[in-house]
Order: structure tokens, then C-alpha cells, then sequence
């Protein structure tokens, strides 16, 4: 696929980006008391301010009144403003019937005057904390719920398309809720995987296996340059997710920008964990994931120093794992460019609200039971932290109107997804979400004491504007960590994963500043745009630290011979 589906779609894109955090299933391990403490919170609130709830109540009678009013007005042919203007990106609502239809007029301004009263009644309760972000998700929710293109009667595109085609588009949606209620827990698909094969047109850029232990596979890829840059670079991915969204489709893939802009590229795959690996720690990805990776890519290649890229859970890693190396005066990373990476967790977007003690307690519960977080619960937690996009988009679309998934890339990946050992999950959350001892230098790995403001090696830190699960300004913070360190930031257009899959093209562009204020928005207002990918700028950056041209290492050697080709067998796991 050539042209990225993302750039247009704010829900595909944010499907995607929820595979890639390790707190996915906080909310699916959320008990319905936990959810009603902070409703009957809520209410408690709403009593203790009577006369702003009764002010609201009427609001909302009156326009409602005015509404039907505006509706009836249109029957008589007059032309009516609504009372409250829909959002022009809101898709779901741009057939002109919505405006023109008296009924459909009146579904929508229903729809948009209880919105309205859902989220005021959630300002009035002013709740502290988590239960404030708990409240404004199930009310986010219910409004996402209650929308009339949810249900046929109140679809006008769902009806003129059964009636288009004569009612096969309704047969077409009753088979397809049947096979998702009885092959996807009741879930309306969101992407066709057919057409992609891994291995084939996803992770399809040439490499072998080179070493291999209980947790990781580690790639290394062919050249495709007649030199190579003497310092390799080492792809430090998350390991929610298959490594290969840094691996994705030909023209769509960094890591196949990186080998054709001269780098010998090198890339972690992560085994998907099973219940016999519910033990296994943070420690244990630390010492056998990256930190034995370098030992294997610098035997390989002869080179004192590795180069790394890392992306999300696996950037954080990567900054552990800096901070290790630094506490034992090893110099093996040269540079390292984090993508769309929390350091500081102190304000970690939507899933840092639900991170509250009580909440990860219930979770650690259910995960000694079962051992593992599955990819399902991770999936469907961030499913409905964006339920217009990720959930209701489908059930109109699939369902209601009869069509099937569409074929994307990305979202294919998405659904290749991995479970969450149970120990590792635990100390994460409690360690980076709850306690942010990272941030704060008074975190401890296998047995030294952790300190940002030891590292020293170059820094590339990317964020993406419209990234809810990283929000850009938080992956700011990192620069302020890093004082020893040189560090650029690039404020890269779209979302989480659009922001990475980020070919050049028309519609890529990616601002960046002379200096790191400690405020972003000082950093923002002295930005400039730039139309254009931010991965040009990085290909740059990445050669000045890249050393002398040389010609390009083995694949493999005597002690770490190649054993399969790319993408390897962890993959399919």
C-alpha cells in the first residue's frame, strides 16, 4: 500500500496506537464497583451543587424544546441553525439528510443537546484524580453509545443503502454481527487481514535470525547500500505488538529506510508471551532483551558502539537501559532516538488516570490468576477509549450497512497482538504509572540504581501532535532529563503510530526548534514547519553519528551464524 490510510483516518490511527501500551487492560480489569464508587461519587457531587444541576436540567429542557421546534420549522420548508453545531470532522453526520430531513435534523440535535448536558454534568461533579478521568470516559461512552447512526431506524445512510440494494445490505450486516458474536467476543471487525502475510508484504525487509534465547529473537538485515555506515543501529520495539510496525509494509517501513539510507540495521523480536513466562520481570527483557543484543551486534560487526532506535514501551526500555550502562561506565550506545516515548510519567495522557492503586491492585489479582494480560483485553481496553472511531464506526459500518472491514496495513498488525507477562506488567505499572521512579532517578535494575542524568549519548526524542497515548508535551519532558545529553526534538504531524509510519509524502510535515525550553509551548511557538517527513531529518542526524563509510559487515559470524531468515519464528507466535 502506498498511500497511508492514516493520514485520513483518526480512528484507524488510533486503533493502532492502542496496541502499543503495556497499561492496556487497566479498564478491562476494572470491577463494575470500581466503576460504580465513581458514579455514586459523582452523585454525591452533583447534590452538593443543587442549583448548578437544576441549572443544567433546564438547559437541557429548553433545548430540547427548541430543537423540536427547529424541526418542525424545517417541515414547513424553513431553513434552521442547530442548537448545537456538529463537528465538521465528524463523518458520521456529513449526508446532507442530517441537515435537511426534519426527522434526522431532530435525531442529531437530540443527540448533540444530550452530549451537551452529559459533559456539563461532568463538570458540575468536578471529581479529583482518576475517578475524574473515569467519569468523563463512561460519559464519553454513553454519549458514544446513544448516537443515532448506531441504530438503523435513525442511520439515514444505513437506510438508503437497504434500500439501494434492495435489502442485501441488511442480510450482508445480520452475517456479519453472526460471525463477529460468534469468531470476535461480539466485536465488529475492524480490518480484513487476508491480503497481508507476514513475512510476504508485512515484514518483508531481508535479514536473518542471528541469535535467539527464551525471550527475543534478534535480526539482523541485509545491506542494500554497496557501503554502510561503521556504527550500527539496534530497533529497540515494544513488546505489546510484533516488533514489525518499525517493519511494516515496502515504501511504509522504517526499518527498510534505515538499510537503504546506508545503516546496518539490527531489530528485536519479542516472543508473545504464555502463562509459563508469568515470571518473568522487567529485569529479565532489560538483561536478555537489548543489553544481550548489543553484546551479539558488537561480536558481529566489530563496531565499540551501537546505535539505537526505540519506539514507545520499548524507548522507555532503552532509557533504563542507558541509565544501566551508565551506572557501569559501559559507552556501548553511541545515540539513541526515542519515538513516541514516555520517560516522565507525571501527566501520561488518558491510561495515567486509571493507574490509581485500587485499580492496579484488582488487576495484579486477576493477573496471579491467569498469568499473563491478554492481547484481547488490551485490545478492547483501548477499543473504548475511543469508541467512535474504534467501536461504533464498525457497528454502522459492518453491521448496520452491510460492508466488510477494510484492508489496511496497520490495523493488521494491530490485531497481531501479544500478551503481557504478569510480573513485568505489575512492576511497570506501579514503578513508571503509580510511582514515575524513572523520572525521578530512584528507580533500581538488576541491581544499580538508575540515573538519567548520567547519559550522555545524543538524543533524538520524536512526538506526535495528535498522540493521546503519548501525549506530545510529555514526551517533552525528556529533554529536561537529559542534561548532559544533546538532545533534538521533532513534533511530527498525526497520531501514535501515524506519526511513526511516516514515509515522506504530500501530507507529512513535522516541526522543530533551535533549543529545549523547559516549557513546550515556548519550544512550540519558536518552531518551524517543515513539509516534509520527519524521517529525512532523522536519516540525517543519524549519518553525522553514524561513522565513516565502510564496507558493510557479515550476516552473522562464526559464534552467531545465522539461523532462519527474517522475520524469524517468534513472530508468528
Amino acid at each position: 500500500m502506498s498511500e497511508d490510510p492514516l493520514s485520513d483516518d483518526a480512528g484507524v490511527a488510533a486503533s493502532a496506537a492502542g496496541a502499543l501500551a503495556p497499561e492496556g487492560g487497566l479498564m478491562g480489569g476494572l470491577d463494575p464497583i470500581n466503576l460504580l464508587s465513581t458514579m455514586a461519587k459523582a452523585a454525591v457531587a452533583a447534590a452538593a451543587r443543587p442549583f448548578d444541576t437544576a441549572a443544567a436540567g433546564m438547559r437541557l429542557g429548553v433545548n430540547l424544546s427548541a430543537a423540536a421546534f427547529k424541526s418542525a420549522a424545517l417541515i414547513a420548508g424553513v431553513e434552521s441553525n442547530p442548537i448545537v453545531q456538529p463537528d465538521p470532522k465528524d463523518r458520521r453526520f456529513s449526508d446532507p439528510t442530517w441537515t435537511q430531513n426534519p426527522l434526522y435534523f431532530w435525531y442529531l440535535q437530540r443527540h448533540h443537546v444530550r452530549q451537551e448536558f452529559v459533559r456539563e454534568l461532568v463538570e458540575i461533579a468536578d471529581l479529583d484524580g482518576s475517578d475524574a478521568a473515569k467519569l468523563e470516559f463512561l460519559g464519553e461512552l454513553l454519549i458514544s453509545g446513544s448516537a443515532p447512526t448506531n441504530f438503523l431506524w435513525s442511520n439515514p445512510m444505513a437506510l438508503k443503502k437497504a434500500f439501494e440494494t434492495g435489502g442485501r445490505s441488511l442480510a450482508r450486516g445480520l452475517r456479519n454481527f453472526i460471525d463477529d458474536a460468534l469468531n470476535n467476543g461480539g466485536w465488529p471487525k475492524q480490518v480484513d487481514t487476508s491480503p497481508f502475510t507476514v513475512g510476504e508484504n508485512l515484514a518483508a525487509t531481508p535479514g536473518e535470525v542471528v541469535f535467539r534465547n527464551e525471550l527475543m529473537e534478534l535480526i539482523q538485515y541485509e545491506p542494500q547500500t554497496d557501503e554502510v555506515h561503521a556504527a550500527p543501529i539496534l530497533c529497540s520495539p515494544p513488546w505489546i505488538n510484533k516488533y514489525y510496525v518499525m517493519d511494516l509494509a515496502p515504501d511504509r517501513s522504517f526499518i527498510e529506510w534505515a538499510v537503504q539510507h546506508g545503516h546496518t540495521v539490527f531489530a528485536i523480536s519479542y516472543r508473545n508471551p504464555d502463562a509459563s513466562m508469568s515470571e518473568t520481570t522487567l529485569e529479565d527483557y532489560l538483561v536478555n532483551g537489548p543489553r544481550i543484543a548489543l553484546d551479539v551486534i558488537k561480536d558481529i560487526t566489530g563496531a565499540p558502539k551501537v546505535n539505537l532506535v526505540a519506539l514507545c514501551l520499548g524507548g522507555t526500555l532503552a532509557m533504563m537501559l542507558m541509565s544501566f550502562l551508565a551506572a557501569i561506565d559501559d559507552d556501548s550506545i553511541g545515540s539513541v532516538t526515542l519515538l513516541n516515548t514516555l520517560v516522565d510519567f507525571g501527566a501520561p495522557g488518558q491510561l495515567g488516570a486509571f493507574t490509581d492503586a485500587t485499580t492496579i491492585e484488582r488487576l495484579e489479582q486477576r493477573l496471579q490468576k491467569e498469568g499473563v494480560l491478554s492481547a484481547d483485553d488490551m485490545r478492547r481496553t483501548f477499543d473504548l477509549l475511543r469508541p467512535d472511531d474504534l467501536v461504533f464506526n464498525y457497528v454502522a459500518s459492518n453491521w448496520l450497512m452491510g460492508q466488510d472491514p477494510p484492508a489496511f496495513d496497520i490495523l493488521a498488525w494491530n490485531e497481531d497482538s501479544t500478551n503481557m507477562p504478569s510480573a513485568m506488567h505489575s512492576f511497570y505499572l506501579r514503578s513508571c504509572y503509580l510511582e514515575n521512579r524513572l523520572a525521578s532517578n530512584e528507580l533500581r535494575l538488576s541491581g544499580q540504581h538508575l540515573d538519567l542524568s548520567r547519559i550522555e549519548a545524543d538524543t533524538f526524542i520524536v512526538g506526535a501532535v495528535n498522540d493521546h497515548i503519548v501525549p506530545w508535551r510529555t514526551s517533552y519532558r525528556t529533554t529536561q532529563l537529559l542534561p548532559k545529553a544533546d538532545v533534538t526534538y521533532v513534533l511530527s504531524s498525526a497520531g501514535h503510530i501515524a506519526g511513526i509510519v511516516n514515509p515522506p509524502g504530500p501530507k507529512a510535515s513535522y516541526r522543530t526548534a533551535s533549543g529545549n525550553p523547559a516549557d513546550p509551548e515556548v519550544w512550540l511557538a519558536d518552531t518551524t514547519e517543515e513539509a516534509s517527513s520527519w524521517w529525512e531529518l532523522w536519516a540525517e542526524w543519524a549519518s553525522e553519528r553514524g561513522g565513516a563509510l565502510t564496507t558493510p559487515p557479515s550476516m552473522g559470524n562464526e559464534r552467531y551464524p545465522p539461523l532462519e531468515p527474517a522475520p524469524g519464528s517468534y513472530v508468528h507466535g
